[in-house]
Parts: structure tokens; sequence; C-alpha cells
């Protein structure tokens, strides 16, 4: 008979974890609004210089202490650009990986709850500096990046992106 009892605790216990656990994931994405599927809104969004991507869809997940994220941007010369980064908040550099002309690393930093700074460098030199904020109601959020890109060519992007 203990040993009956003894098996329900253990099951009880391990299903408490359990939901702990998957409860901790919950709230960890729910408690950074940049977390989530943002496609370009083109309308809303300028591009210095030009041309602006066709489309642009960014999946943002959690990761660790962190996020990871997959940038996908047809061009309009038909390419595309699809890139991919896993990073702390912590200022550090981290690799980005896949086709980006402007960076092959990254250092992000959350300014506040909304609010995240990312540094890109190319061959260790600074390229250009993103501040990407979520809007109140998560539905929207902005990314300004200014600085030069991999061509030498002064950038000034306010890209709106929608909560999909």
């Amino acid at each position: 008979m203990q040993t009956g009892m003894t098996r329900a605790c253990l099951s009880a216990a391990f299903a408490g974890v359990l939901a702990a656990v998957l409860a901790g994931a919950v709230l960890a994405q729910a408690a950074d609004p940049q977390v989530g599927t943002w496609k370009l809104n083109l309308a809303k969004s300028t591009y210095s210089p030009g041309p602006a991507p066709e489309s642009a869809t960014t999946k943002i997940e959690i990761a660790g202490a962190g996020t990871k994220i997959i940038v996908d941007q047809p061009q309009a010369d038909g390419s595309t650009r699809h890139w991919e980064v896993t990073a702390n908040y912590d200022g550090k550099d981290y690799p980005v990986t896949g086709n980006n002309p402007d960076a092959d690393m990254v250092a992000r930093t959350r300014i506040n709850a909304t609010t995240i700074q990312s540094v890109y460098k190319k061959g260790g030199k600074v390229t250009t500096t993103q501040t990407s904020v979520v809007s109140a109601d998560g539905k929207t959020r902005t990314v300004t990046t200014t600085g030069v890109n991999g061509a030498g060519q002064t950038v000034n992007n306010v890209a709106v992106y929608d909560k999909q």
C-alpha cells in the first residue's frame, strides 16, 4: 500500500513540476512583447536608401534568456534575404547566419519592457543600429535603423510591422 501511495505522490509531484515549467514558458513569451510573427507594412514604412524589400516577415521566438530571430525578405531585384540570429539581451556579440549583407554579428540590449536595441557589425565594425519598439497594444512593432550599410550607404529606415 505504501508503494502505491509513493507512486501516486511522485506522479502528482511530476505533474506539478511539468505544469510549472510549461506555465513558465508561456509567461516568458507573454512577458516579451517582441515575440511573435511580424509582417512588414510597406505603406507605413520608409527606406532610405531604397529600394524597400518587396515584403518581409520576422519571426521572434523565446530562446533561453533571449530570442531567436528569423528574417525573410524578398527583394525588389528578385533575390531573397534569409538570416537568423539567437542572442541574449546582454550586449554581447552573437553570430548572424544566412545572407545579411550588412551584418555577421549582433549585440542586443533590452532598453525597457517594449524596446530592444540591436547593434549590427560586419567584420568587427559597427554598421547599423536598430531600435525595435512594440506599441502599447502589442499589435505594431516599429524598427528604426540608422548607420551605414554593407555597401557604404547611409541608412535611415523606419520599418513598421503588424503582428500576425
